[in-house]
């Protein structure tokens, strides 16, 4: 489905749907070029051939059949083929040769001695005629041309598929949403939802925009961005994407991201942005076909001098031809489709993998990483603190001690008291009134329940209020903090009754991540703000040795142009505003996709889902990318260098073999047709090793 039919996508997608509309254009025109081309070279290819065949009698007919093939060829050549002149032209006027110089030079050059042959045939010295006539070429120029076309159209075509891909996927948007009003529930575009709109999704419909759950419970599919077939458990807090599948139950959210800030959206600017950007490996083949052209120009002079000094008779037929072979075989025309090709491709294949790729330098990088910094908070653990342990004096009074504590931290906004609430309200408790509510800066907060004096807080402050920490609980508090843990300690009245220890939990995928990524080579490194014995911790259970805590941004882009110093190539990934400045000076910066909008935005790459396992498929994707861009350049460079040789003339002396200017752009063209399979096999089982 078209973006532009869709009301949802107009404004977040704007220009990736110009860009699709531009892309289907082109192939639109290009198929209409190759239509009319084809229909008005395949006579000028029977009349040219038919004259070697005997029982055909054309012979009979020698100038009418000239002035037919002459007449289609100038059609063909000055009709679907004058964009190949045009472009020749441009290129001459920037002094930036490429293949459409020669191109346009090989059908130049064919036509041309063509049509002089045809016109004044008596311009021509005896030696070089056949019966009476100089030989015509106007079957190689047609050809060539109707070829030309053919491989741009396949080109355009394979460009247009990449981008289908991506389209489908993003296409699944639901068209309308459920808005929830104080009276009644109203069925809304979805380009009327606003931000803070509630909205209700049933069993079965798709999430209409990014968001909150704020009531109900249910399984979410997200395989359309995470790859993975399982759903997901979803409940209160847990935010939901866009376009992916409710499962099981009912529940009501609240809008945070629509229009062009939902994920979706920025998938398509970012994917659009990424397959027309330039990797430097692409750079580096333009820069070769810079001196290609003059070399293969090169070639074909000498090509024609030296058939004109000892080529047999007629010498200037020989060598018009020889020297228009070789300058039709050197087009480079798979050399300059071999980079783009397979870029565009391995992005839309990252797409489907859960990983976007904003330019496509940093796909081309990620491939060399050596050193790989990850922040801690968000990127390696799930960025939002949460009990993890609950511990009173009395075991039977755990329940009431926390509910005692979240009653008065619903008061605090600090991240630490936020989490307290959040368990008390998974588990159902029925939060108390707090009176005289009081917050001590650094220590802890203060208020009266039931009449009762309670305070939730650090150890230390309670100890310097008089109230001693039991001696138990005072050896597991420690325990817990060494694992890095928060404990936070309530006292009731004048006794300390317990503690709740609270902690950023690690995402379940890291560890496994982080062994993938070690056993691919890379040396990780954890580069965090938070304090030292928390980040020692987590690095323990993740198995990363080298840590770097307490740094501020200034400090990680320090360590990042210390280690580019020394020649490593550095990735850091990392999901929040302080990560940015990081992430842009990094080779490759890996943006988590539940981070902030400035962290993807500096980032080359980002993980949809924030799942670090996310970095080795992308390391992966980037290795084959770049593996079968080597692949396509290799065989780029080999056809020319046996092609070259073979259209001057090598062989003649050994068995009277020549390549016919026509073959030669029948094998140009074959050429680019391989390279685009090649590409596409990313598409495929060679895209999963």
């Amino acid at each position: 489905m078209a973006l532009e039919r869709n009301p949802v996508w107009q404004a977040p997608a704007g220009e990736s749907a110009a860009a699709e509309e531009a892309e289907e254009s082109e192939v639109d025109a290009l198929a209409r070029k190759l239509a009319w081309s084809a229909a008005l070279s395949l006579p000028v290819f029977a009349l040219a051939m038919g004259e070697m065949v005997p029982s055909w009698h054309l012979h009979r007919w020698p100038e009418a059949s000239r002035a037919v093939q002459g007449l289609l060829a100038t059609l063909v050549v000055a009709g679907p083929g004058r964009f190949i002149f045009a472009r020749a032209w441009r290129s001459l006027q920037q002094g930036h040769l490429n293949m459409f110089s020669l191109v346009a030079m090989g059908i130049g050059a064919a036509w041309g001695f063509s049509a002089v042959a045809w016109v004044v045939p008596g311009l021509f010295p005896a030696t070089l005629q056949h019966g009476g006539q100089a030989p015509l070429y106007f079957e190689a120029a047609a050809v060539i041309t109707t070829l030309v076309i053919l491989g741009q159209w396949l080109e355009a075509r394979a460009r247009s598929q990449t981008g289908e891909a991506i389209q489908a996927l993003l296409g699944l948007a639901a068209p309308l949403a459920r808005r929830l009003r104080e009276d009644r529930e109203e069925e809304v575009l979805l380009a009327a939802v606003e931000v803070g709109d509630r909205l209700r999704v049933r069993p079965g419909e798709k999430i209409p925009v990014d968001g909150v759950i704020e009531a109900g419970r249910s399984a979410v599919d997200e395989s359309m961005l995470t790859g993975e077939s399982v759903p997901v458990a979803k409940g209160p807090g847990d935010a939901v994407v866009g376009a992916t599948v409710n499962q099981t139950g009912s529940f009501v959210m609240r809008a945070e991201r629509v229009g062009s800030a939902t994920l979706l959206a920025r998938m398509v600017q970012m994917v659009a942005q990424a397959q027309r950007s330039r990797a430097p490996v692409q750079r580096l083949a333009d820069r070769v076909s810079a001196w290609f052209v003059p070399a293969v120009l090169l070639s074909a002079l000498l090509t024609f001098v030296g058939w004109m000094m000892w080529g047999p008779e007629p010498r200037l037929s020989f060598a018009i031809a020889n020297a228009v072979a070789v300058l039709i075989i050197a087009c480079p025309c798979a050399l300059g489709l071999a980079t783009p090709m397979s870029i565009m491709v391995g992005v839309g294949q990252g797409a489907q993998l859960g990983v976007l790729v904003r330019d496509a330098a940093a796909l081309e990088e990620a491939g060399k990483i050596t050193h790989l910094l990850m922040d801690k908070t968000g990127t390696l653990t799930e960025g939002r603190p949460a009990v993890t342990h609950l511990q009173a004096l009395h075991p039977a009074r755990e329940s009431l001690l926390l509910a005692v504590a979240a009653s008065l931290e619903q008061l605090s906004e600090h991240p630490l008291a936020q989490a307290v609430v959040r368990r008390a309200q998974e588990q159902g408790l029925a939060l108390l009134v707090a009176e005289d509510f009081r917050s001590t800066t650094g220590s802890g907060v203060s208020g009266l329940i039931g009449g009762s004096l309670v305070r939730v807080g650090r150890g230390s402050w309670l100890e310097a209020l008089g109230l001693p920490l039991p001696a138990g609980l005072r050896e597991a508090a420690q325990a817990l903090q060494e694992q890095a843990h928060s404990v936070i300690w309530v006292a009731e009245g004048e006794a300390v009754s317990g503690f709740l220890a609270v902690a950023d939990p690690i995402k379940p995928s890291s560890a496994e991540a982080v062994r993938a990524l070690q056993a691919l080579g890379l040396q990780v490194m954890m580069v965090t703000g938070d304090n030292a014995q928390t980040a020692r911790a987590v690095a323990q259970r993740l198995g990363i040795t080298e840590v770097r805590a307490e740094q501020t941004p200034a400090d990680k882009l320090e360590v990042i142009r210390h280690l580019q110093a020394q020649g490593a190539v550095v990735g850091m990934a990392g999901d929040g505003i302080n990560d940015a400045p990081a992430l842009a000076a990094a080779d490759v910066g890996i943006a988590m996709g539940n981070g902030t909008d400035i962290a993807m935005q500096s980032a080359g790459l980002t993980l949809v889902k924030g799942d670090v396992r996310g970095m080795v498929r992308a390391l992966g994707l980037s290795r084959r990318v770049m593996r079968n861009i080597r692949q396509n350049l290799g065989f780029a460079f080999a056809y020319n260098a046996l092609g070259v040789p073979l259209a001057a003339g090598l062989l003649y002396p050994l068995g009277g073999w020549l390549l016919n200017p026509m073959v030669a752009g029948l094998a140009m063209a074959l050429s680019s047709v391989s390279v685009i399979g090649n590409a596409l096999r990313l598409r495929g089982g060679d895209g999963e090793r």
